[in-house]
C-alpha cells in the first residue's frame, strides 16, 4: 500500500519503519526536517506535494487533537491526497467525541476513519509490536488490517464506529499517569529512607507492587536521565481528557485528579519539557531530597 504518515516522533517513527520493513511505500512527514532525514535512511521516503500520486492511507501519529484535525482537515490537510475509499488510520489520544467528529467529517470526504490510539513505547514501535485500540466501521478496519499488522502485537477491534477505541485509551492512560506518579512518589519516599535507587528498583520490580510503567520509567530516575521520551506535560494532556470524559458522565475519578494535580505542579515547577520519570524529582524536593539529576 502507498501511505502518507504524518508525525515521525519517538513513536511514529518506529511505526513508519516498520510499516516500510512491512513492504509498504511509506511517504513521511514532520515538521522537524531532521526526523524526516532519519526515516529516509531506514528506507522511507519524502512526503510529496498535492501532484504526487494519491495515498492508499494516511497514519497520523501527532500529538493531540488540535493538530489531528489540522493535519487531516486543516488548509494544508492531508485528505486531499488520500484516494476516495482509502482510510485514515488516526493514533492521537483525543476524546471519544472528538474522534465521532473526525469520522463524520471522513464519510464526507467519501474516506474511512478509524480510531486507533496506540500504546506501548518507543521500543515496542520501532519493533512492530505495539498495543492498538481500534474502533470503526467495518470498512475501514478491513481497509487498515494489513497496516495495523504490521505496526501492532496485538490489535484490539473494539467497535464498528470511532469513539470506543478512544475511550479505551483514556483507560490506559488513566492507569498509566496514575501509576508514574506513583513511580515517583515511591521512589522519593524510598530515599528519603535512605534505600539505594537501584536496589529499590530491583526489589520492586519482582514483588507485588511492580507496574509496566515502574519499571519502564524508574530506571530513568536510577540514571538521573530526564531526556524526554515522554514529557511531563503529556499527562496535563492525557489525564485532562479523562478528567472531561468522566465529568460527562458524571463519574469522580480523584485517584486521576490527583495525578493530574502533581504533574500539573512539576509542570509549573519547570519540569514539564522533561521526560516524565520527572515527577520523581518534584516529590523529592517537596520533602529536600535530591535525587540524581538534579540539583
Amino acid at each position: 500500500m502507498l501511505i502518507d504518515f504524518v508525525g515521525l516522533g519517538s513513536m511514529g517513527l518506529g511505526m513508519a519503519t516498520s510499516l516500510v520493513r512491512a513492504g509498504h511505500e511509506v511517504r513521511g512527514f514532520d515538521p522537524d526536517t531532521a526526523r524526516v532525514d532519519l526515516f529516509c535512511a531506514q528506507g522511507g521516503a519524502v512526503s510529496g506535494d498535492d501532484s504526487a500520486p494519491k495515498a492508499d492511507a494516511i497514519v497520523s501519529a501527532v500529538l493531540n487533537a488540535d493538530q489531528t484535525r489540522a493535519v487531516l482537515f486543516g488548509d494544508q490537510g492531508r485528505v486531499g491526497r488520500l484516494r476516495k475509499g482509502g482510510v485514515i488510520i488516526s493514533c492521537a489520544t483525543v476524546s471519544p467525541e472528538f474522534a465521532v467528529e473526525m469520522e463524520a467529517k471522513a464519510t464526507t470526504q467519501e474516506v474511512l476513519y478509524l480510531d486507533a490510539p496506540i500504546s506501548g513505547g518507543a521500543v515496542k514501535a520501532a519493533e512492530g509490536r505495539l498495543s492498538i485500540m481500534a474502533s470503526g466501521k467495518p470498512a475501514a478496519m478491513a481497509t487498515a488490517d494489513p497496516l495495523l499488522e504490521a505496526m501492532a502485537e496485538t490489535v484490539h477491534r473494539l467497535g464498528d464506529h470511532a469513539g470506543p477505541g478512544s475511550a479505551m485509551k483514556a483507560v490506559n492512560q488513566l492507569l498509566a499517569g496514575v501509576h508514574i506518579a506513583a513511580m515517583g512518589e515511591a521512589l522519593a519516599f524510598g530515599a528519603s529512607q535512605g534505600l539505594d535507587l537501584a536496589q529499590m528498583v530491583d526489589v520492586v520490580s519482582v514483588s507485588a507492587g511492580t507496574s509496566w510503567m515502574f519499571e519502564n520509567r524508574a530506571p530513568h530516575v536510577v540514571e538521573g536521565d530526564y531526556t524526554p521520551r515522554s514529557k511531563v506535560d503529556i499527562w496535563l494532556k492525557d489525564l485532562g481528557i479523562v478528567g472531561d470524559i468522566a465529568a460527562s458522565s458524571g463519574l469522580p475519578v480523584p485517584v486521576c485528579a490527583n495525578a493530574l494535580a502533581q504533574f500539573r505542579a512539576a509542570s509549573e515547577a519547570g519540569l514539564g519539557q522533561e521526560d516524565d520519570a520527572a515527577i520523581a524529582k518534584y516529590f523529592a524536593r517537596q520533602g529536600g531530597v535530591t535525587l540524581p539529576g538534579d540539583s
